[in-house]
């Protein structure tokens, strides 16, 4: 019985071996990737012909490469069509774009970023802009970025390195 459960034992190490380095690596590969903290919702409402209600509501979030400083912009949409009695059309979207490299070298990173609301009458710009905020976190090292969404050309993307006073 004794070795039976020996046998059973040393069978199972190797097993538990390779959980335990699958489950590092996918750790590591979680690490990487983060989740902005400023994800923002904004909603309307608008009344259609025949008493109809639609609603629609979109959030954004960025998902951030702590190695390379690539970052992706996420949306998702929801859209509801109703009458007084009952939701008559439901839409959904959504999906990610790959946006610039903050840094051009790879280190540890960390980021977060804010869009400005959707365009209002002091919109000067349309749909407005992006503040972007990434620093290395290996290092005094910080840069802050400004997108802007022009309308007449490609969104402009425009980054400051960070001084830092140490009197």
């Amino acid at each position: 019985m004794v070795s039976l459960f020996r046998i059973a034992l040393s069978c199972a190490l190797p097993v538990c071996a390779l959980f335990l380095i699958g489950t590092i690596d996918s750790a590591k590969a979680e690490d990487t990737f983060r989740l902005s903290n400023n994800q923002r919702i904004s909603c309307s409402r608008g009344l259609s012909a025949g008493k109809l209600q639609n609603i629609k509501c979109k959030s954004y979030a960025y998902i951030f490469n702590t190695k390379t400083s690539e970052f992706y912009r996420c949306e998702v949409s929801v859209a509801v069509t109703r009458d007084n009695k009952e939701v008559l059309k439901i839409d959904t979207g959504g999906g990610c774009a790959l946006k610039a490299r903050i840094f051009p070298e790879d280190s540890t990173y960390s980021f977060d970023a804010n869009e400005t609301e959707p365009p209002n009458t002091n919109s000067f710009f349309g749909a407005g802009g992006t503040a972007i905020w990434a620093s290395d976190s290996t290092k005094l090292k910080a840069r802050g970025c400004i997108e802007l969404v022009v309308g007449v050309a490609p969104d402009v993307l425009k980054c400051v390195d960070m001084t830092f006073d140490t009197k």
